[in-house]
């Protein structure tokens, strides 16, 4: 027979094993070396999961490419920006909220926007001094401002002046009258302003080829493909020089006007973010964000 203390170490080692199945007190994680790992590699308790290393390194979310591009016209520096019915949707928007206090300008609508869903933003529409519309808008699907058909001071009232318009995918570029008279159902997006610049591809009746008037400019045209283009000059030029590269190069039948001086641009993908006071802002969303 055996004497007694040699079965010491055999108690010992299972007493032990039992202690090591024992629950940890609540709030205690289990901590257990992984084999064949350093001693500092551990797992949490078997609730919580466990990452699992990626197949390859995760990049940092890029913006993709840019809708907009630089592009040159009788040698004034443009941007040439477009909305395609396939890739976009377009909103206009005025101000937070009920839409009663303008944003002013695109950091202070951009600082309320997801960045990531948006391809770029212009100032688009006539306003005033306090920076009510001058005449329609339609943003964020309530009506804004009464279409204006009057007559009176500055670029918004040379005639015909027009309204750019749209629902859904479908965008268009009318003049004034001819909106009234075939317009009957309020669409989801519009904005007045003013001069037309092309109508029915022929220049707007206000223009004039030998127009000597030079400021920045904006302005948005659709083209006979549905897409909607937008360009803002980098240098001054006249109403003339806009209206024929929306005519010669764009082959666009129908433009108008948005804004002179405060015309602005906000490209999320390149970061360009113009300063300038702004009434209306239309907004040209990625679709599917």
């Amino acid at each position: 027979m055996k004497h007694p203390l040699t079965f010491a170490p055999v108690l010992i080692a299972a007493l032990a094993g039992l202690a090591a199945c024992q629950e940890q007190p609540e709030g205690e994680p289990v901590v257990r070396t992984t084999l064949g790992e350093p001693d500092d590699v551990t797992l949490a308790d078997a609730d919580t999961p466990v990452p699992q290393p990626s197949a390859e390194p995760e990049e940092a979310a890029l913006p993709g490419p840019s809708a907009c591009a630089p592009a040159s016209f009788e040698g004034v520096a443009l941007t040439h920006c477009v909305a395609d019915p396939a890739k976009h949707r377009i909103k206009v928007t005025y101000g937070p909220g009920d839409g009663s206090t303008p944003y002013g300008s695109l950091d202070a609508y951009a600082a309320t926007a997801e960045a990531e869903t948006i391809a770029f933003a212009m100032n688009g529409g006539a306003f005033s001094d306090d920076l009510k519309p001058r005449g329609y808008l339609v943003a964020s699907g309530a009506r804004l401002g009464e279409l204006s058909r009057g007559s009176g001071d500055g670029n918004f009232f040379m005639k015909p002046n027009g309204v750019f318009y749209g629902t859904g995918g479908t965008w268009r570029v009318r003049s004034t009258d001819r909106f009234y008279s075939t317009v009957l159902d309020r669409p989801q997006f519009g904005t007045q302003s003013g001069p037309m610049l092309l109508v029915g591809g022929e220049l707007g009746g206000a223009i004039s080829e030998e127009g000597t008037s030079l400021a920045i400019r904006n302005a948005v045209g659709v083209g006979p493909d549905g897409k909607a283009h937008f360009v803002i000059s980098g240098d001054p030029l006249t109403y003339s020089q806009l209206a024929r590269f929306f005519r010669d190069e764009l082959k666009v039948k129908d433009a108008l006007f948005l804004d002179s001086k405060s015309s602005s641009l906000w490209d999320t993908a390149t970061g360009r973010m113009d300063q300038g006071r702004t009434g209306p802002i239309i907004v040209v969303t990625k679709r599917g964000s």
